[in-house]
């Protein structure tokens, strides 16, 4: 017997397969005319749950375009009403795109979203353990944002992401380090002996590693931005990319606290007026650009970091450090020289103090005996710790027995 179900779809019970048939009329772009599809189950219950689903995809742009809701198809609208709404920059809308064209190519990434189960998501999610950590976040991410969607927008009954567990990839997490100060004198030393026709990064990579700056925000400074008189310059824009993955100048910093004042070491000062000299001279740059490339609008970062790589790689046997390793050595002299880490955030434009703080626990870490021994000192000056009566280890016993004093005496 037919149990009619919401609108055009039906439930009934096939006698001959025992099972609970969900059946339904779907409109084919193609033909124009209404199509019977059928769908069997084991229960009546997950036939009716069927059936309510695909009455909410019916209504849905991407259903009919597409005869289904392809999972991918959600995360792209998702992605798009997001930038949209200025939720996030065109850079963020570039980077998620990648991601989601790369799900695209999988097996579940060209299935509708109600076709896909617990199990394929796990086995997906298994097989990319080969990339990093962050490519295996971003695909999870872009997953359960897509079937969150569907729950709410009354595509799904069941979320089948609550199942699944996100795997840890094979691959050690890449750790951005900072130069030891050998190499950052060593390196500095390198910049110094060379003439800017024959290192034209080399006051990139001067002001990244001896003032704290991204490398898009040191390619995106002006000649308005540098303060010659009292010798600061005015961060507060970045090189980004657009949508289309080309290469902008954006209007902010990567984050609000990027926007920051920063002085000028003395001994970088001269090299600072010789860029600017050379941006003044420079035809076709009426940006006046301090950074600016003869053959373009804008200095990539990529072509930086792979000279940077480059040099380190030829002439120090190196083959661990980026551009933000500069801006991390920086950063690390900083706490080293006993800066407290608020100065530390405003200086290096971190939007929280835990940024900070995280970023730099091996380096915290390692001075941390020197500041215990500092509180140490300032409770015994204070007389907060009498010595009388203090019990000690006596090392020359092997029993490492402890002696009162009183007893001793």
């Amino acid at each position: 017997m037919a149990l009619k179900g919401s609108g055009e779809g039906y439930v009934f019970y096939n006698k001959q397969r025992n099972r609970w048939n969900a059946q339904y009329r779907e409109y084919d772009i193609n033909t124009g005319k209404l199509q019977l599809k059928t769908k069997s189950f084991k229960t009546e219950e997950d036939a009716k749950k069927y059936l309510s689903t695909i009455m909410y995809q019916k209504e849905n742009p991407l259903y009919i375009k597409h005869k289904g809701i392809p999972i991918c198809e959600v995360m792209k609208s998702n992605l798009k009403l997001k930038l949209d709404t200025n939720q996030i920059t065109p850079t963020q809308f570039s980077r998620v795109t990648r991601t989601i064209e790369k799900l695209e190519r999988t097996s579940i990434g060209s299935k509708n979203i109600d076709e896909i189960t617990s199990d394929e998501i796990q086995q997906y999610l298994n097989s990319i353990t080969h990339l990093s950590n962050s490519s295996i976040n971003k695909a999870y991410q872009q997953l359960n944002q897509a079937f969150k969607i569907a729950i709410n927008k009354g595509y799904l009954m069941q979320n089948p992401m609550i199942n699944v567990i996100k795997p840890r990839s094979k691959k050690e997490d890449k750790v951005v380090r900072a130069l030891t100060v050998e190499e950052q004198q060593a390196f500095t030393d390198y910049l110094l002996s060379k003439d800017l026709n024959k290192c034209k990064y080399r006051n990139v990579f001067l002001i990244q590693m001896y003032m704290g700056l991204r490398c898009g925000e040191t390619l995106a400074l002006t000649t308005h931005d540098i303060d010659l008189k009292h010798k600061k310059i005015n961060v507060h824009r970045t090189l980004t990319t657009d949508e289309c993955n080309a290469i902008i100048m954006g209007n902010k910093t990567k984050t609000y606290a990027g926007k920051r004042i920063l002085p000028i070491p003395d001994f970088i000062y001269p090299y600072i007026i010789e860029q600017m000299q050379v941006a003044e001279k420079q035809e076709n740059n009426e940006e006046k650009l301090l950074f600016k490339p003869y053959n373009a609008r804008y200095t990539r970062r990529t072509n930086v970091n792979s000279e940077l790589q480059r040099i380190f790689e030829r002439y120090f046997n190196v083959t661990d450090i980026s551009t933000h390793s500069l801006r991390h050595t920086f950063g690390t002299r900083c706490i080293e020289s006993g800066m407290a880490p608020v100065v530390v955030q405003r200086l290096m434009g971190h939007k929280d103090i835990s940024v900070t703080l995280n970023t730099y626990t091996t380096v915290f870490d390692k001075f941390k005996e020197n500041e215990i021994d500092k509180v140490n000192q300032y409770y015994l000056s204070e007389n907060m710790i009498k010595n009388n009566n203090v019990p000690y280890i006596d090392t020359n016993e092997t029993s490492s027995k402890i002696i009162d004093i009183d007893e001793e005496r």
